[in-house]
């Protein structure tokens, strides 16, 4: 798969997601309090320079999110049978980002760690995999929705398939249906350690894997004796789990691991995971210093 699907630019640099939630005031505020959020989170990717960049993920933790849209639940209970949303759930912040880049991704939190983030009230499913099929088929309209909304890529995140709680067999057929059910590429974000899952992780019908490296360099040992079979990698750079602000020259050292690893056709660069929990301060200066040292590795390359 060309990198030229996404953007014409080895080594492009996007984002994992969520950025920090920076409210509005005023009179406009009161209709909607978290639009200043998204104009913000949108702006300061820009103008750090990210290629791809996402909505800023500023309305809610990536259960209650997409939790509180979907028919069926309740609070974090599962009551009833799942249905899809009546209203897209991401897509008019995804249109505003749309509006202002050229290229945006789509992120929907994924069925499996949405299904293990919610406890099931209803004699409708007897257990998770149950539930996490149903998701997946009630994600399909958000997920359409935002490829006709001309999304470059949408991103799946399933941060739980990392810690061995998931059926990674239930995961698995739940992408595909998701992947089935689009034209754009897909990239599924998997973040921790993966030292106990790599392999069945690696046979996911996905075209990008996304995972975190700076946080976890184990990751990299990993990968390095594996095949990704034509798939590209988001390659996570920069910690998302402290305000420290990495430098350019420590950034682009990380990168250049990755270049050595798997080519720089093949990588985009991300930080390791979202940066809701930062500053915003610490969180632009680390996406500007992770552009400026793509930038770097690339016109050394």
């Amino acid at each position: 798969m060309s990198k030229d699907y996404f953007v014409n630019k080895v080594l492009a640099t996007t984002v994992v997601g969520s950025y920090p939630v920076v409210k509005g005031t005023g009179i406009r505020s009161l209709f909607d309090p978290l639009q200043a959020a998204v104009e913000t989170a949108v702006s300061d990717q820009i103008a750090a320079g990210i290629d791809i960049i996402s909505d800023g993920q500023v309305r809610g933790d990536m259960i209650g999110a997409f939790a509180g849209k979907i028919p069926g639940i309740k609070g974090q209970e599962v009551t009833s049978k799942i249905q899809p949303a009546a209203v897209g759930i991401t897509v008019a912040d995804t249109k505003y980002a749309r509006g202002r880049a050229p290229r945006v991704k789509g992120i929907i939190t994924g069925p499996s760690t949405l299904a293990h983030g919610l406890h099931i009230s209803t004699p409708m499913y007897r257990d998770k995999e149950e539930l996490v099929a149903d998701l997946a088929a009630a994600l399909v309209p958000e997920a359409r929705a935002l490829e006709a909304a001309g999304i470059v890529l949408l991103q799946v995140d399933e941060p739980i398939l990392s810690t061995g709680v998931a059926d990674l067999e239930a995961a698995r057929q739940a992408i595909d249906l998701l992947v089935k059910s689009l034209r754009v590429p897909v990239c599924m974000h998997v973040c921790g350690s993966l030292g106990n899952v790599i392999d069945e992780i690696l046979k996911f019908n996905v075209q990008v894997f996304d995972f975190e490296f700076a946080n976890n360099p184990a990751n990299l040992d990993l990968m390095s004796r594996r095949d990704l079979g034509g798939r590209m990698i988001g390659y996570g750079c920069v910690d998302s789990t402290t305000e420290t602000v990495e430098s350019v020259a420590e950034i682009k050292r990380q990168i250049e691991r990755g270049v050595s690893i798997f080519g720089p056709k093949t990588m985009l660069i991300d930080p390791d995971c979202g940066l809701r929990m930062r500053s915003r301060n610490a969180a632009y200066a680390k996406l500007k210093n992770m552009c400026d040292a793509a930038k770097e590795v690339r016109l050394a390359l």
